[in-house]
């Protein structure tokens, strides 16, 4: 279906010397350092490698606004993705947001199991937090522990997160993830900023960022479908925005970001058949900030879905909006599945029993289908995939 661009379009448009804890630029990027070295300022000294919460967090987005760079923001199913993730951050240099959602952590957990009151997505999603706060320091890159759309009817599975969250930040002076979703983008406005509002006071008091939703994404992700979505609901108003902004600020010490939608749809589809119109984000820069008349031209920070087949032009014009983050979850999956493919491609003859192959009738197979052989293949075909998005998303040595 041809996703047309509303009428709402017409709205009012009114070098971080890197300390020993991060790792060596790799040669992958060696011929683009010297320039990007040069445009990006010093990492805040709050950054550190390892997971970043609270004012780390605001800090890192704050530098990836001003000096013009989003984050990739991966959905992961387990720790081979989420390995991959970090991998692929220290190969590019910069920061990766590791995402978790709702089937995700069940998936995590098991998929045996009954997952009763959401208690296995809960359960893999912690279990998969503390995954990445065992490893993530090694890698020596900043981490974002995120989770991904929460709509209305999936909101005692966030409750579960904000428990689990209150015990960490009990215990360590942090919350455990570094911030969370809500997207009642489905519901009217004044309800889907007043629960966020609820759960903002919530989010504050443990130094959480939260990531709200206006307007809606259209495709299909995880559960939640938006294939037949009236195409006016793919573009958000800057009042609306506005409105939000205003909303949310009113608590204090509240850290939030937008996914406003300008025409984004979950998936990959044939060219022509999706109208991204990120302008909408300059326009709403544009009238945010003559509304708040303080000399910032860039109040909101903006995050992006729906990015997987996106084109680089699309993405860069709309970092130049206060895009800092953009989700990619379509892409990394076929990555993932597409280096699997090609290891049993490359070694088919070598995986057809665990006795005999082209080297002999009594040769052994097991080197060949240990399962850690065609996972690390999906892995390194996945981190291979996020340098590249990297590449796209101006994050490369940016540490």
């Amino acid at each position: 279906m041809k996703l047309a661009t509303a009428s709402l379009l017409l709205a009012p448009a009114a070098a971080f010397a890197p300390s020993a804890g991060f790792v060596a630029k790799t040669a992958l990027f060696a011929e683009t350092e010297a320039a990007t070295e040069k445009k990006v300022t010093p990492l805040p000294e709050s950054v550190k490698p390892g997971v970043v919460t609270g004012k780390a967090l605001d800090d890192l987005l704050n530098h990836a606004k001003d000096n013009g760079y989003a984050i990739p923001g991966v959905n992961i199913v387990g720790t081979n993705s989420i390995n991959a993730c970090m991998e692929a951050a220290a190969k590019y240099g910069g920061p990766i947001m590791v995402t978790f959602s709702k089937g995700g952590g069940q998936f995590i957990a098991g998929k045996s199991l009954a997952n009763e009151d959401d208690a296995a997505s809960i359960a893999g999603c912690v279990a998969g937090a503390l995954h990445v706060r065992a490893v993530a320091e090694q890698y020596g890159v900043p981490v974002v522990l995120h989770t991904d759309h929460c709509q209305k009817a999936w909101l005692p599975w966030m409750d579960g997160l904000v428990a689990a969250n209150q015990d960490y930040f009990d215990k360590h002076g942090e919350p455990l993830f570094s911030s969370h979703m809500l997207d009642l983008s489905e519901e009217p406005l004044e309800e889907n900023i007043g629960i966020c509002k609820e759960y903002m006071e919530k989010f504050a008091k443990m130094n959480i960022l939260l990531e709200f939703e206006l307007g809606v994404t259209g495709g299909e992700e995880d559960g939640v479908d938006n294939t037949d979505i009236d195409s006016s609901r793919l573009y958000t108003q800057p009042e609306e925005v506005y409105y939000s902004y205003q909303q949310l600020s009113e608590v204090p010490n509240a850290m939030f970001t937008c996914a406003a939608s300008f025409g984004n749809v979950h998936g990959v589809y044939a060219p022509g058949n999706v109208d991204l119109q990120p302008v909408i984000l300059h326009n709403t820069q544009k009238y945010i900030s003559e509304k708040l008349d303080n000399g910032d031209e860039k109040p909101m920070k903006f995050v992006f879905h729906g990015g997987s087949g996106s084109s680089v032009e699309d993405i860069k014009y709309a970092i130049e909006a206060g895009v800092i983050k953009m989700n990619i979850d379509t892409d990394t999956q076929w990555a993932f599945w597409d280096g699997v493919r090609a290891y049993e491609a490359t070694n088919r003859d070598y995986l057809q029993g665990q006795i005999g192959n082209p080297d002999g009738e009594d040769k052994p197979n097991k080197k060949y289908y240990d399962p850690r052989m065609c996972l690390r293949a999906g892995e390194e075909s996945m981190a291979e995939r996020l340098c590249k998005a990297a590449e796209d998303l101006n994050c490369v040595n940016v540490l």
